[in-house]
């Protein structure tokens, strides 16, 4: 039986999707925050070596292409950031290679468009190759091809995608996945915003969307990424609908990963309705 962090035994491979925001893996200045990586890479590597089949569907491109350019700001032109994210995308997978071959971990590039799940036959082929890469103890590594695909980055708007929560909840039901976690730069849906009242409370446990937890969704985050509760509400009735939990939490402690896994409370954890309980 499989053993993970500090002799725990893992009773139950799990396929787990974590998703890692733009501001948890670059610094303010866009650049790449490498200790906050490689601690990310080392539980990730960790939870594969323990048993579980992992999928990193990962932000950032943009801005570290920015900052890999010399550039003051993220790029207005259409052109200037499909430029950037393709920059930064080439940095951005020769860090995570080079980080998971320290743990003796391969990874795989896998670059999406809107139209790759949507289309059946498109999505059949990525679904053989997700199942065939995690049958080899392998770690997809995803993302939006935002060289290719404009939705997001040009209008904000979307048509499949356009924002890596919905893009990682997607993967997750394409896969089959088990457990989706989003790493992000807050702690979980609260009931009232943090930022404007003190008493708020985290919610740690949600079992339907309903109207009053829709309304809980705020604006957008950091200038550096471009999702806030909303698309965040958005990939968990995803990802429920396709018997997946999924928890929100804040990737500043990605050693948080190992609980989440284990079922503990960290975060807001939405219950997939399909089984209705926990990891």
């Amino acid at each position: 039986m499989p053993v993970g962090r500090e002799g725990i035994v893992i009773r139950n491979k799990r396929r787990i999707v974590v998703k890692v925001g733009t501001s948890t893996l670059t610094h303010s200045s866009g650049s790449l925050d490498l200790r906050s990586m490689e601690r990310l890479v080392r539980v990730l590597a960790d939870l594969s070596g323990g048993g579980h089949e992992v999928i990193l569907v990962t932000s950032g491109a943009i801005a570290v292409g920015t900052a890999r350019m010399g550039l003051d700001e993220r790029p207005r032109a259409l052109r200037m950031k499909q430029a950037a994210a393709a920059v930064g995308q080439c940095r951005m997978m020769h860090i995570y290679d080079k980080l998971f071959s320290e743990y003796n971990c391969t990874v795989a590039q896998i670059l999406l468009t809107g139209e790759d799940v949507e289309d059946p036959v498109r999505a059949g082929h990525l679904k053989n190759t997700f199942t065939s890469l995690l049958e080899l103890g392998i770690i997809p590594v995803v993302n939006e091809n935002d060289s290719v695909s404009s939705a997001e980055i040009e209008t904000g708007h979307h048509k499949v995608l356009g924002d890596n929560d919905t893009l990682s909840a997607i993967v997750a039901e394409l896969c089959g996945a088990e457990l989706l976690v989003l790493l992000s730069d807050i702690d979980g849906l609260y009931d009232r915003d943090p930022k404007k009242d003190p008493s708020a409370k985290l919610l740690h446990r949600v079992t339907e969307l309903t109207p009053e937890i829709l309304e809980m969704a705020g604006g957008a985050g950091t200038w550096r990424g471009t999702g806030g509760m909303a698309t965040k509400l958005s990939a968990a009735k995803i990802a429920m609908e396709a018997g997946c939990d999924m928890v929100i939490t804040n990737g500043a402690r990605p050693e948080g990963l190992y609980d989440i896994v284990e079922g503990t409370d960290i975060g807001t954890r939405f219950l997939a309705a399909k089984r209705g309980a926990a990891l």
